[in-house]
């Protein structure tokens, strides 16, 4: 049996079942590194690029990989996982995507032009956005709105919290639509910029001028829409402009922090327009969707890191925006300072910026000890005390972790509070768990939990 071929089979049979991130951050890092058959079974052994990978892979495909192999041979198939490079570069045998539209017969220039007249932020297409889960819907919406400007979904409405993607998806959209007809009339905008132009209209006397700006568009984009609520004047001109551009067959997408029926303050003629189209929410990213979003902003600098540095830095941060940011920090230290791309290295700067996250949790000290004993069920006493057996250990590592990297305690504080720790314990603590938070999928579980506890 030819080995490779047989990968490239199994592989592409896994492509259908398991989300693009997943696929691109684990499963093509994998290869078959020996083939026997003993027994009337097939023993397979199959070698992965890194510790990290052949966990994650093992713990969480194991029988999709088997009941894969095993349909393909036709045979009961017995697998193992080791740490083994592919002699044979993998990406080599995966196919190249189609791409979603032909290539535009137009000049390039002409269309960065359009891009920047538009206010397209350039590097928000759809080649760029990581696709898992908690975005599929989303992005199939937004491709097909691309696909059939003013008639697939109109408007398109998305909600979701900071640094999802919204704004991503809705700029890719005016980038697909600039790519086909650079000529075509379009604007991205806030609703901060929408209102200031409005305000501008009235003061200078040029409300006439404002109006056919935005109402002879062809596509109309609108970022963080929940903050014309409450704005009198500004939703009166907006609920004209939203008629005007649409019964003429413009598109409308509108980005939000939350959907239609939750903006307090928002007119019901407003409201019931949006709700009119489609509305689609984009969850926080998941650890494969974080992996795939810090590979593609690492190449987009440069950076080439390595599947254990991506997996630290996923496992710590949660968003895609401060994976951005804490990719820039990254960037600065080894280019610019002469720092070295290590793993030590990512996690002193993860260590000492919060990971770059925005913080969610304004919960006190107290109130973060409770909670993790209540999620553990153990009492506070044995949570802050001296015992090292491992149900009360790893919560109290986990509690000095969450206080360090969540409300930005030194290591002193968070020594004192948990029972009078010295700044080398909690030092130690803060990286196991740092550690563990991209190998360990217990571990990233419960970080999800207890947060989702603190935030109510």
């Amino acid at each position: 049996m030819d080995k490779d071929k047989l990968w490239k089979d199994t592989l592409n049979l896994l492509k259908l079942s398991v989300s693009s991130a997943t696929y691109g951050t684990y499963l093509v890092h994998s290869h078959i590194h020996d083939l026997k058959e003993v027994g009337g079974r097939v023993v397979i052994e199959i070698g992965c690029m890194s510790f990290y990978i052949k966990a994650q892979v093992e713990q969480r495909y194991f029988g999709l990989i088997q009941d894969t192999l095993s349909k393909i041979l036709e045979k009961p198939v017995d697998i193992t996982f080791i740490v083994k490079q592919s002699t044979v570069n993998s990406q080599q045998s995966i196919e190249k995507p189609t791409p979603l539209f032909d290539e535009p017969k137009v000049n390039k220039q002409e269309i960065d032009e359009a891009i920047k007249n538009a206010r397209i932020r350039p590097s928000y297409t759809f080649d760029k956005f990581a696709v898992s889960g908690s975005n599929q819907l989303a992005h199939a919406a937004a491709e097909a709105v691309s696909k059939n400007l003013g008639h697939a979904y109109n408007p398109l409405f998305i909600w979701g919290g900071v640094g999802v993607g919204k704004s991503h998806l809705m700029h890719a959209i005016g980038h697909v639509v600039v790519s086909k007809n650079p000529r075509a009339k379009i604007i991205a905008c806030t609703a901060e910029d929408f209102t200031n132009d409005i305000v501008d209209g009235i003061r200078n006397k040029t409300t006439a001028e404002v109006r056919k700006k935005y109402r002879k568009l062809e596509a109309l984009f609108i970022d963080d829409i929940q903050f014309i609520a409450g704005k009198d004047t500004a939703q009166e001109e907006f609920f004209h402009t939203f008629n005007a551009v649409t019964t003429a067959g413009g598109q409308v997408v509108l980005t939000s922090d939350k959907p239609p029926s939750e903006i307090s303050k928002l007119e019901l003629r407003l409201r019931s327009r949006f709700e009119a189209g489609l509305i689609v929410d984009v969850a926080p990213p998941d650890f494969e969707l974080r992996s795939a979003i810090v590979q593609i902003k690492a190449e987009e600098r440069g950076l080439k890191l390595d599947p254990d540095m991506v997996s630290l830095i996923a496992g710590n941060i949660e968003s895609a925006r401060a994976i951005e940011g804490f990719l820039v920090r990254l960037f600065t230290d080894i280019n610019l300072k002469g720092g070295e791309l290590t793993i030590d290295n990512i996690q002193k700067i993860i260590g000492k910026n919060n990971g770059l996250e925005e913080s969610k949790i304004k919960a006190s000290p107290e109130e973060i000890v409770k909670t993790i004993a209540k999620y553990y069920s153990i009492n506070k006493r044995d949570l802050l005390g001296e015992s090292r057996a491992r149900i009360y250990s790893r919560p109290r590592q986990i509690l000095m972790y969450i206080l360090r990297t969540q409300i930005n305690l030194p290591y002193q504080t968070v020594g004192r509070i948990v029972g009078g720790k010295d700044h080398t314990t909690v030092m130690h603590a803060v990286d196991n768990i740092q550690l563990l938070a991209s190998t360990n999928v217990d571990i990233q579980g419960d970080l999800s939990g207890i947060k989702k506890m603190l935030l109510g």
